[in-house]
């Protein structure tokens, strides 16, 4: 807030902030309808009620804290990746690892390079300050690309590359601003590269060791409530993201790759834990991007408006496919993933987050850089969002809709030495229509209870499964992942699986 005496907050002051709060809340949820009719991520929806309420709209509140803003902004982060880790689902990034491990380390590299000459040479900054703008920008999001993507299936690769990149880059991206954002000269660039190299494998190894262990923890303590697995499971991504920051390495990188192993886990009661990180994602993008839309000053980003456009337009047209061009080849990528992949850089909440580094290090004209990246991110979002499922039926990316997974929630009977596995059978599954003894489920495991309409009764084997169904699954535990696995490839194969190539084999994690 604007500078003062600070004032004792009370009891008067925290009914003010809750009425704030919630309506903020409620207008923010409401307008993820608007967002995902128009196209455009919601980050933008967020941006503009912060703007709104800041002093130069109707609320008049003066707010210019930068470093209050980077500390709650590194915690939503935490938050958004631990939500992203856990909804990675490591099949559909494996093939693709190699290729995003390539953008996220070479083609950052590329990016910064080519945006820090453009901004230098073309705009006039120094190359401190250049370099700044050019590794702020360079890292992606994808929860702005999905946002506008969800609705058309693409190729794997597509995804699981985006999806992957966006995950590891910021990791890279958030050393690199700190070490140009630093007092004194850049080492040299082979130390800043072994820096870098270091902390990644120091931030990786926190986070694969955390995520196993608790994983495996989970699965085996039975918890005394079901409401007690996803605050578990938040506690232990959090866990691993600040082991990792204390031990000198990438605590972003650890959250993601601890949230990734558990969420490939098939932890216990796992739908209600993908509900608790979703809301939680949601919160704290909200909070992040309206805080984000106090901090800036709009009448004063006229003087940024067309530097912000020219260094978009470099990254946009030059940087971001040369960065995809050099590094996907190799991988024999085709031209049209490739273009996709390109157009398909959002900048989101991480570079505008990042901007804020240098304005808390005190670099000569950091509140500049903060205008020309908030311009950036603002505008190029409203032209790539739309455009992008366009694009992806140009290029002929787009296929028709794929079966719907099921929705399977595990609940661990310890003292019987089995599960109970509640399945919940969406619209698109292919289960519809198929038998229960269809289902040929493995010997220890059975259908016992089916809710249809709101009314359950015990199924015979000749039950004929709908859409909207919820099963009550027991298995013995040697059987449950070859029965849950069963499930699944009938959700996505239907009775014929694996007699057509959709069987148990295909759905291994």
């Amino acid at each position: 807030m604007s500078q003062g005496r600070e004032r004792p907050l009370t009891v008067h002051h925290l009914n003010q902030l809750l009425l704030v709060c919630s309506l903020v809340l409620l207008v923010a949820v409401a307008a993820v309808r608007i967002s995902s009719r128009s196209g455009l991520p919601s980050l933008l929806v967020y941006l503009g009620i912060g703007i709104a309420m800041g002093q130069d709209g109707v609320g008049d509140i003066h707010f210019d804290n930068a470093e209050l803003t980077q500390v709650i902004g590194y915690a939503a982060l935490v938050v958004i990746l631990a939500e992203g880790g856990l909804g990675t689902k490591w099949k559909e990034i494996k093939p693709a690892l190699p290729a995003a491990t390539a953008l996220a380390l070479a083609g950052v590299a590329v990016s910064v390079g080519v945006t820090a000459t453009a901004a230098h040479y073309l705009i006039g900054l120094e190359w401190r300050q250049a370099l700044i703008i050019g590794a702020v920008v360079s890292s992606t999001d994808a929860a702005a690309v999905f946002s506008v993507l969800r609705k058309i299936p693409l190729p794997a690769r597509v995804t699981g590359t985006l999806e992957a990149e966006s995950g590891f880059n910021d990791a890279p991206v958030v050393i690199l601003v700190v070490a140009f954002s630093q007092s004194g000269p850049v080492e040299h660039w082979y130390t800043l590269i072994a820096e870098i190299t270091l902390e990644l494998a120091i931030g990786a190894a926190i986070g694969i060791a955390v995520g196993w262990l608790g994983s495996w923890g989970l699965r085996h303590v039975a918890l005394p409530a079901s409401g007690l697995y996803p605050i578990a499971v938040m506690a232990i991504a959090v866990t691993a993201y600040a082991a990792g920051a204390l031990a000198h390495g990438s605590g972003f990188l650890a959250v993601y790759l601890a949230s990734m192993a558990m969420g490939n886990a098939k932890l216990p009661h796992w739908p209600a834990t993908r509900g608790f990180a979703d809301g939680l994602g949601w919160i704290a993008q909200i909070g992040m991007f309206v805080l984000l839309g106090l901090l800036v000053t709009p009448h004063e980003l006229g003087d940024d408006v067309l530097p912000g456009l020219v260094i978009g337009l470099v990254l946009t047209m030059v940087a971001r496919p040369l960065s995809v061009f050099l590094c996907l080849t190799p991988f024999r990528v085709p031209w049209q993933e490739q273009a996709l992949m390109s157009w398909a850089g959002l900048r989101g909440a991480v570079p505008i987050i990042l901007a804020t580094i240098p304005m808390v290090s005190g670099v000569e004209g950091s509140r500049r850089i903060f205008n020309i990246v908030f311009v950036l991110v603002v505008v190029y979002t409203l032209v790539q969002g739309p455009t992008l499922p366009w694009l992806a039926r140009k290029l002929r990316l787009g296929g028709d809709s794929e079966a719907a997974d099921l929705g399977i929630e595990s609940a661990p009977l310890e003292r019987l030495r089995g599960h109970l596995l509640s399945v919940a059978i969406p619209d698109g599954s292919r289960m519809h229509g198929v038998e229960v003894n269809e289902l040929r489920l493995p010997a220890g495991a059975a259908v016992t209870l089916v809710v249809r309409d709101g009314k359950s009764f015990v199924p015979s084997p000749t039950t004929v499964l709908r859409h909207r169904d919820e099963l009550l699954v027991v298995a013995t535990d040697p059987v449950r992942d070859a029965a849950e696995q069963r499930l699944r490839a009938v959700g996505h194969g239907g009775k014929l699986a694996g007699w057509l190539g959709t069987g148990e084999i295909d759905n291994k994690r």
